[in-house]
């Protein structure tokens, strides 16, 4: 795993630097005192982990995370503790280290992203293997239950829950549309408005906005009827 430190501190990332060396688990690529020169190098660069300093010169960490697509995780340095419950509303931060930092926070806040990563890969992997197989399961009152992906014929977003309506049965699970959405063959499903995805397979007709399974009368985005279009055989 990689990291990066940004500080316009020196001592600061020097400390930062000296813990990095002596872990096994990390190495250091690069060292910013300026948020900008890090942005640039993020540009061009894959960085795992940023030791990233709350108070810079007219640049703050939030400054700086709000700059860059798609942060990686970030472990907030600072000798102000007052931020600790804003930096937690930012889904990158993983911790948040007070100066001065002891090893033995360093090391506790580095397993922790590493803890995250593997949960990321394992999840990574297990979305994969289910979007090659033919099925899926809910977890309905503490029992996982198989459904078919070939019958679902839709599935609706309802607050916290997905409702999953099937040829036999409908389901309510606590879920959310993206995650779903993932795990479902991307051939065979398509979400056609924000709280709907279909089995394009199903359809029965489509009129206007509209497309009816079933018994279900589904609106459709405008958004995502060209997509529908496309997919389905029209003479």
């Amino acid at each position: 795993m990689n990291c990066i430190i940004v500080d316009d501190e020196e001592m600061a990332r020097a400390i930062i630097a000296q813990f990095v060396i002596t872990s096994t688990d990390i190495q250091c690529i690069g060292e910013f005192s300026s948020a900008i020169d890090a942005m640039k190098f993020l540009n061009q660069n894959q960085v795992d982990l940023i030791f990233l300093d709350i108070h810079m010169s007219n640049f703050t960490g939030f400054d700086f995370i709000q700059s860059i697509k798609n942060p990686p995780h970030i472990i907030l340095v600072t000798s102000d503790r007052d931020f600790a419950f804003e930096a937690f509303e930012y889904e990158c931060i993983v911790d948040y280290l007070v100066k001065p930092i002891t090893e033995s926070r360093f090391i506790k806040a580095i397993h922790k992203v590493i803890a995250i990563k593997a949960d990321e890969s394992l999840s990574k992997i297990t979305s994969q293997v289910e979007e090659k197989s033919n099925h899926f399961y809910v977890n309905i009152d503490r029992r996982l239950i198989k459904i078919d992906n070939v019958s679902v014929n839709v599935i609706e977003a309802k607050g916290d829950y997905i409702h999953i309506k099937t040829d036999h049965k409908n389901y309510i699970v606590h879920s959310t549309m993206k995650k779903i959405e993932d795990k479902l063959p991307k051939d065979l499903f398509l979400k056609i408005h924000r709280s709907y995805i279909i089995n394009v397979t199903k359809i029965i007709d489509i009129e206007d906005n509209s497309v009816l399974i079933a018994k279900d009368v589904i609106p459709i985005s405008r958004s995502n009827k060209t997509e529908l279009l496309k997919r389905i055989n029209v003479l």
